[in-house]
């Protein structure tokens, strides 16, 4: 099966949290049924989401994951008219008690545009050269062209 995917990774509080909240609430749970208060925490801040294309049979999924166990419904890949690679900024909310941070990050993001302006979120990276290697790789397969949206001049590849 000729497949590409990617699963966002997570944050490196998220996989501190997750796997205490997730230990804490398997051992609560023996005692009380609070325990899965924790143990769903520590499940959510695990899990992990992505997107996975089958080229072979021209589908794609949105996909959740954890513990290498990937869920998500397979859909019928539209007819793809290009591939965009931008830079763009991630804002996460990290809350501690009553206070919050919101912390920024640059990423490039690799998109595939079907009728017009629709969207499949499919990679993204802190490398605008690794953006751009995943992003050839898909465009070579699925035979359309790539826009290059990550300065303020757009030009076609």
């Amino acid at each position: 099966m000729n497949t590409f995917k990617f699963k966002r990774k997570n944050l490196a509080w998220q996989y501190i949290v997750g796997s205490f909240a997730l230990i804490v609430g398997v051992i609560s749970i023996i005692k009380d049924i609070k325990g899965l208060v924790p143990l769903f925490i520590g499940i959510y801040l695990l899990i992990q989401d992505g997107v996975e294309l089958d080229y072979d049979n021209k589908t794609y999924r949105n996909i959740k994951s954890l513990f290498g166990i990937t869920v998500g419904k397979w859909q019928p890949l539209p007819e793809i008219e290009y591939i965009s690679v931008f830079k763009t900024t991630e804002t996460t909310t990290v809350w501690a008690a009553s206070a919050s941070a919101n912390v920024s990050n640059a990423v490039v993001k690799v998109n595939l545009f079907y009728n017009t302006n629709q969207k499949i979120e499919i990679y993204d990276s802190k490398n605008v050269d690794d953006a751009f290697s995943k992003a050839k790789q898909i465009a070579s397969i699925l035979h359309v062209d790539i826009l290059d949206a990550t300065s303020r001049e757009t030009k076609w590849l």
